[in-house]
């Protein structure tokens, strides 16, 4: 299996930049500048030094830049059209099948939650139920702008991280 990941990272290492913006530009939503900007820090010795990579380039970011990023994600248990990627994340964790009242409920805390802090409810929800989401979501909609900027930011950077090691196992 390490040798299988080696050489994925081997392959990466040897794309030119739209290649490696085609294969994991996506790993962060609608957001292609972060693999732009991490392909200039090429060769990786790893799986996780390329996401270290992409990780340092949000974090030294504008913070407009990272807002942007933010504002890319979809409300998690919305009905409407969302990338394929996200849609399969959420209905890994049941998302796709809330029941009239779950989803109202998903409704009324996501709005409340982009009114206080201009951008959706980020959780990396692999590995979670929808009860552990609505939990979370009741917690962190008490937070700061501050605090829920970073713990956004940081669960955005658990969703790249799944996402890499889908791209490079």
């Amino acid at each position: 299996m390490a040798e299988r990941v080696w050489a994925r990272v081997m392959e990466v290492n040897q794309m030119n930049r739209e290649e490696f913006v085609s294969k994991v530009g996506w790993v962060f939503e609608h957001s292609p500048w972060v693999a732009e900007k991490a392909w200039e820090s090429m060769p990786f010795q790893s799986r996780e030094e390329l996401l270290q990579t992409m990780v340092k380039v949000v974090k030294n970011a504008e913070a407009a830049l990272q807002l942007a990023l933010l504002r890319a994600h979809p409300d998690l248990g919305t009905r409407l059209k969302i990338s394929e990627v996200s849609q399969k994340e959420q209905a890994g964790v049941g998302l796709d099948r809330l029941s009239k009242n779950e989803h109202s409920e998903f409704v009324s805390l996501n709005q409340r939650y982009v009114e206080q802090f201009d951008f959706p409810f980020i959780m990396a929800v692999k590995g979670q139920s929808k009860e552990t989401i609505l939990t979370a979501m009741k917690e962190r909609v008490g937070n700061t702008y501050d605090q829920e900027f970073l713990t956004a930011l940081d669960e955005v950077y658990k969703i790249a991280g799944f996402r890499l090691n889908d791209v490079i196992q």
